[in-house]
């Protein structure tokens, strides 16, 4: 048993993130000495924990902010948090996360980085950390740029979604021949990607560790229902095989249509844009997570 002290927040986290009961949470961070990941880990093996998504942990609240470049090639976005609701709508605030976005697509390198990637960058007559202090003084609550991603595509265009909440923001790296058809997928790529929450394009952007977890969590798993030695690799396969599927997202059933996956929509695209349509890549914000 673990000598950790385990707090009825911890218990309450790992249940937040596992659905699983207060007893079952409380006996896994003992066992696991209040480690959150190992603990969701053992009760994945036991059967009674959900599949791990990427947990909401962080209270933050702050807004997601987007900018395209005219023509559609190039866009960027930011994710500025604060502390409380309230200021996350004070003029301030949106006005700073407003610019921060506008600089990114000017000066952020490409690809999805944390907000400590452009701190140092001329901002305001100051920095960007500079700029993110000063106004944080003035609300009188801790405040951060969190992250930022920037895509750019000319063979093709940076598609993007921002839920009218203002806390959740997609911006994907879309190769194919301009047309109606790639306008059209892109925007319903932008909607699945905000509801479903792929981890990656497809499992080579998974990274390894999280499939090999997931192998384990499944031979253990098989292994306590007792099948037969001769075809607990097959049941193993298939289980790590419909994770990728669920979690990657040319694996996973299309948000408007749960009958096709996307891949094949995004095919289809291709077939009517005259020309091959690809996800390059993709960025998914949500406030208070990552």
């Amino acid at each position: 048993m673990s000598n950790k002290l385990i707090t009825a927040k911890d218990v309450a986290e790992l249940r937040a993130r596992t659905g699983a009961g207060m007893m079952d949470c409380k006996t896994a961070l003992q066992e696991a000495d209040g480690d959150m990941e190992k603990a969701t880990e053992i009760l994945r093996k036991k059967g009674i924990a959900r599949a791990d998504k990427r947990s909401d942990r962080s209270a933050s609240q702050g807004m997601i902010v987007i900018e395209t470049a005219p023509g559609g090639k190039d866009a960027a976005m930011i994710e500025l948090n604060c502390e409380t609701d309230f200021v996350a709508k004070n003029e301030d605030f949106i006005a700073l996360a407003k610019d921060l976005a506008r600089h990114a697509l000017a000066k952020a390198p490409v690809g999805v980085h944390p907000g400590s990637a452009i701190e140092g960058q001329a901002f305001r007559g100051a920095t960007v950390g500079e700029a993110v202090k000063e106004v944080s003084g003035k609300t009188g609550e801790a405040m951060s740029l969190k992250r930022v991603a920037r895509f750019t595509q000319p063979a093709g265009m940076v598609a993007s979604y921002l839920h009218f909440t203002g806390q959740v923001g997609v911006l994907i790296d879309l190769e194919g021949p301009a047309s109606e058809a790639l306008t059209a997928v892109s925007r319903d790529l932008g909607l699945h990607i905000a509801s479903m929450d792929p981890m990656a394009v497809d499992e080579s952007g998974i990274d390894p560790e999280v499939v090999a977890r997931e192998r384990r969590i499944a031979e253990e798993q098989v292994a306590s229902e007792g099948k037969p030695e001769n075809i607990r690799g097959k049941i193993v396969d298939g289980k790590v095989k419909k994770f990728v599927a669920e979690r990657t997202l040319l694996g996973q059933p299309f948000v408007k249509d749960d009958k096709k996956p996307v891949g094949e929509i995004i095919r289809d695209a291709g077939k009517a844009a005259g020309g091959a349509v690809t996800v390059r890549s993709f960025a998914r914000f949500k406030v208070g997570e990552g």
